[in-house]
């Protein structure tokens, strides 16, 4: 090859062509035109607006679990809890009308909100025999987790919730869990006796107790509202206003409560602490479209997943919320990086983070498996009949359960029944010859099933969890496995 055919013109040497723009590229966007790598006016205005569309989406997924937290906090409030001695406890519990990401109807929950920017270290007291508790910063993160997963194994115990930044003197007599967020989300868990909440109920009135430690020795009374029956709404938008919810948490957040990196991708959408979110006209329309997009994204994540480890089992449509395992949300401990679309995957369709849920504990904890489509691998339409087979020996030592939920709240399904689920404690199932169970799903109940029947709506979409409270080996090592839903 000659010199003039290796040098282009207007160079003195060789040029790899793979660090040149040509003058014309054909993309997804278009034809992007450039004058010797400068891009024209109208390339360079689309692909301005295409980053400002890709950082919207990129923050949309990235800030679900801070607009779920913030929506919770919303919720929450809205119901009266504004003050940590004031708890809103599901005493009948969690029916439909409440929209909250994939509650159960088999616990008794307790909801309370913790501010320290308000009350500085706030001390939680938790009584005996409570469940699963946990508090969540307002990253959705993992704090410390109460009652029988917590330090004080269910024993009962005096937790003090302390700000990362606050050098106070610790006293003496708690657990101490520190925080980097100002707002934080308590939840507890009772559990039913009998198939009846009440027993659970006079333990967390009783005994749950939330206060400023300044209050220490004049403590307020805790108060508690009944939210059974209420409707209220938990849920992070999933419109243009869902970067409000990011805003309202960036504003009254310590800046340190994320990294630089977070902190630089919200920026670059024009959230900024201490500085209004005013998008113009241009960029409010791509905030617009970003957020249907990451929508969108999240939705096909939950319901379309494409990753292999989402599936619980090798030969059914069974699927894990809890992809990965870390309640962090890291591959391989961190040498694999963050699992993005585990993260979007969890928090879109749930809440509670803690490392409970990663814990193989034999007959105790709980365990979960979702069925988003049928055995055929299609969207569960509500005028469709179904039916849903366990085999005998269902593993779960003290009880398990099946829920159904709205695909567009990931809530429960609101029906004409109270609860829209079937719990083989509180139910008078009709079992199999073998010891075998069917549940049956549609509009009307099969002619002898009533019983086993969970109702479904014409017109509507949705999708179940089954629940193991006190998973037993037979569900870890997959010698029992449950069938995919089939038509009835």
């Amino acid at each position: 090859m000659s010199r003039d055919e290796q040098v282009p013109r207007g160079y003195n040497t060789p040029i790899p062509s793979s660090i040149t723009t040509p003058d014309v590229v054909e993309t997804r966007l278009g034809r992007l035109e450039f004058d010797d790598g400068v891009p024209s006016r109208p390339t360079a205005e689309l692909l301005w607006d295409h980053l400002d569309f890709m950082r919207g989406i990129e923050v949309f997924l990235s800030c679900i679990p801070a607009a779920s937290l913030q929506a919770m906090n919303v919720g929450m409030q809205s119901l009266g809890l504004d003050a940590c001695h004031m708890f809103g406890i599901m005493d009948g519990l969690l029916d439909s009308n409440g929209l909250f990401l994939t509650g159960n109807t088999d616990t008794v929950y307790v909801s309370g909100m913790i501010d320290l920017e308000r009350d500085g270290p706030t001390v939680v007291e938790i009584p005996p025999g409570c469940g699963p508790g946990t508090l969540n910063d307002a990253w959705f993160r993992f704090v410390v987790d109460m009652g029988a997963p917590g330090p004080d194994r269910g024993a009962g115990g005096r937790y003090l919730i302390v700000h990362d930044d606050d050098e106070s003197e610790i006293p003496d007599g708690f657990h101490v869990a520190r925080t980097p967020s100002f707002v934080n989300w308590l939840i507890l868990r009772g559990f039913l006796v009998d198939g009846q909440p009440d027993t659970a109920t006079a333990m967390f009135k009783e005994g749950l107790r939330a206060y400023p430690l300044s209050m220490v020795d004049h403590p307020p009374e805790p108060e508690f509202i009944s939210v059974t029956g209420t409707v209220f709404n938990t849920i992070h938008a999933n419109d243009v206003t869902f970067y409000d919810e990011i805003d309202a948490v960036i504003q009254r957040e310590p800046i340190g409560i994320i990294d630089p990196e977070t902190r630089g991708l919200i920026a670059s959408i024009g959230i900024e602490k201490g500085k209004p979110f005013a998008p113009d006209g241009r960029m409010r329309q791509i905030l617009i479209e970003a957020a249907a997009v990451g929508n969108a994204t999240a939705r096909a994540i939950n319901f379309r997943n494409r990753d292999p480890e989402a599936l619980v089992y090798d030969d059914r449509h069974w699927t894990t919320g809890f992809v990965g395992g870390d309640y962090r949300w890291l591959r391989d401990d961190g040498n694999g990086g963050r699992h993005l679309d585990a993260r979007t995957l969890f928090f879109d369709l749930a809440t509670v983070n803690t490392p409970a849920m990663a814990l193989k504990m034999v007959g105790a904890g709980s365990q979960y498996a979702g069925a988003m489509v049928d055995a055929a691998g299609n969207a569960l339409h509500g005028a469709n009949r179904y039916r849903l087979h366990l085999p005998p020996d269902v593993p779960a030592e003290d009880f398990w359960s099946i829920v159904a939920y709205d695909p567009q709240t990931r809530s429960e399904l609101q029906t004409d029944q109270r609860f829209p689920s079937r719990n083989n404690e509180r139910d008078d199932l009709r079992y199999n010859d073998d010891g075998s169970v069917d549940i049956y799903f549609g509009p009307e109940p099969p002619s002898g099933y009533e019983n086993n029947w969970i109702q479904t709506v014409p017109g509507k979409g949705w999708f179940l969890l089954l629940r193991l409270y006190g998973p037993l080996d037979a569900w870890f090592d997959q010698t029992w496995r449950p069938g995919d839903i089939e038509a009835a």
